[in-house]
């Protein structure tokens, strides 16, 4: 299986678990995962909340920790990279009004390389205008984003743990579907796993 280089786009108050858990696995699996952000050098941190879904009417936020950047947002070129990852949280609503970081997600999307959004990750999707036609999933607060930008709703099952594929986009609701959204993106990328 050949190496992936993979970019990671993500901002103060990305969701802990859906930074960390991706960025992991991803680089246990063998690719390169590059983390950025704008504004933001390698070597820096972002910081992180933790989301939970705890009886309320949305999710509760708490602090989590500090994740490390190991990449420099503007010395990055996405066309040096196979793949995209958009983590949730709270980081994807701000980001989107980056132009920069809109550019980037355009150029995963009209060359076809593999997007792997979770949660409101879809934000940065329907504000690149690059889901009209797709069946994207997405935390259910983002649904009439996914929807006016002109993309089929992937609805999430009652526990979280469902991810939806259509062609290059790998999308889920939140970090409780990392198993089977890591999984799916993985084998879109190419990645062969045995054991």
């Amino acid at each position: 299986m050949p190496m992936k280089k993979i970019l990671m786009i993500v901002g103060d108050f990305v969701e802990d678990y859906e930074v960390m858990v991706p960025f992991q696995m991803l680089t246990m699996a063998g690719h390169n995962v590059d983390a950025v952000c704008p504004g933001k050098k390698a070597g820096e941190k972002v910081r992180t909340a933790i989301h939970d879904f705890e009886g309320d009417q949305t999710y509760s936020e708490k602090s989590g920790h500090g994740f490390t950047l190991n990449a420099t947002f503007d010395k990055v070129q996405p066309q040096n990279y196979d793949a995209l990852v958009i983590p949730g949280g709270r980081a994807p609503e701000y980001l989107r009004l980056n132009e920069k970081v809109i550019a980037a997600v355009q150029h995963f999307a009209r060359a076809n390389k593999p997007i792997a959004a979770i949660c409101h990750g879809a934000q940065l999707l329907a504000a690149a205008n690059v889901i009209e036609g797709k069946t994207i999933s997405a935390y259910p607060a983002v649904k009439p984003e996914v929807l006016r930008a002109g993309a089929k709703w992937g609805e999430a099952n009652n526990t979280f743990t469902n991810a939806h594929v259509d062609g290059n986009f790998v999308t889920a609701a939140a970090w409780p579907a990392h198993p089977e959204w890591i999984r799916k993106f993985l084998e879109v990328l190419g990645t062969k796993i045995t054991l």
